[in-house]
């Protein structure tokens, strides 16, 4: 069996399409789907809907969340509900074309554990959101400790053996979409072309959209921590050319040295050995902040301990 998660918070408008476009595309495929919601706290007829698909469908699941706690957990809080043998990630707003299912069940059954769609074009947003999503990406990349995947969202089939290596990382401040290139696992790209939503209004304004990408960037690197100590270097490097300039001035009988060099030189020293030692400090916080995650040290694709082995040879001999 397949699961659709789908997290909804007040998508009354769309719900009811996303269902049935959903149930087109899995109903041409030759395996059993179940459909699991997370109503992430919605105050509209989010709930209600959900209710009424469950009640005349056997293969709708949902989690109705106490509170809104964001998509990040309500994503968690689906992952510990799956029944599947894998599950496929979607938005409710049909902005993630369901027609790509076929092809994510297709790839997965070639033996990949994380089939993402990657988005070649994303229709309805500004060139604003357009702009700042790329250099937003660019950075995340040359900044993060781990390799990540560009201008790729939750839209993804994972693998049951994929799904409990994400269920490991329990941290509260969450990012999946760094822990799916944490897990690692055997992953197959799928191009796709980003609608427009169906229905209702994005929920992710700017405030929203820079708290998120906020969130990515100090999940995923420690850098910030140590330009502290690299600013100092700098800062050190300033101060030595000043204190040369200065010993010149001063040797020379032809020029002569103003007060405030001294001063400019002593401010530039001292700020420079503050900045390299909380760059240092940088460097034990950004260990603690690696280790408070508390994120598995390693997954394991593939075990074998060789016991079928040695029963084999025992029953040789």
């Amino acid at each position: 069996m397949i699961t659709i998660l789908a997290p909804a918070y007040n998508e009354e408008e769309v719900l009811g399409l996303f269902y049935t476009k959903v149930c087109e595309v899995t109903d041409q495929i030759d395996e059993d789907f179940e459909l699991l919601f997370i109503n992430d706290g919605s105050t509209d007829n989010t709930l209600k809907i959900l209710r009424d698909l469950a009640a005349s469908d056997d293969r709708v699941s949902y989690v109705d969340l106490s509170r809104n706690y964001g998509k990040e957990i309500a994503m968690a809080a689906g992952f510990d509900h799956v029944k599947g043998d894998a599950v496929i990630i979607m938005d409710a707003d049909l902005q993630d074309p369901p027609e790509l299912i076929k092809e994510m069940v297709r790839e997965w059954k070639n033996g990949y554990d994380d089939v993402y769609a990657k988005r070649r074009s994303r229709k309805g947003e500004s060139a604003f959101k357009r702009l700042t999503s790329k250099w937003y990406w660019s950075l995340l990349a040359k900044m993060s400790y781990i390799p990540v995947l560009k201008d790729t969202g939750d839209f993804r089939l994972l693998s049951r053996k994929a799904l409990e290596a994400l269920k490991q990382c329990r941290e509260s401040e969450r990012y999946t979409k760094g822990m799916y290139s944490v897990i690692g696992f055997k992953k197959k790209e799928i191009l796709f072309d980003r609608e427009e939503r169906a229905a209702g209004k994005t929920k992710y304004n700017l405030k929203a959209m820079l708290l998120h990408a906020f969130h990515g960037i100090t999940s995923m690197s420690v850098l910030p921590l140590k330009l502290a100590g690299f600013f100092g270097l700098i800062l050190l490097a300033i101060a030595f050319i000043t204190f040369l300039v200065l010993i010149i001035q001063a040797i020379l009988p032809s020029m002569t040295t103003e007060p405030w060099g001294w001063l400019l030189f002593l401010i530039l020293f001292i700020g420079g050995l503050q900045m390299i030692f909380l760059g240092i400090m940088g460097e034990y916080i950004g260990r603690i902040f690696k280790e408070t995650k508390g994120r598995p040290l390693y997954f394991i694709n593939d075990y074998h301990n060789g016991k079928k082995f040695d029963k084999r040879q025992e029953q040789k001999e």
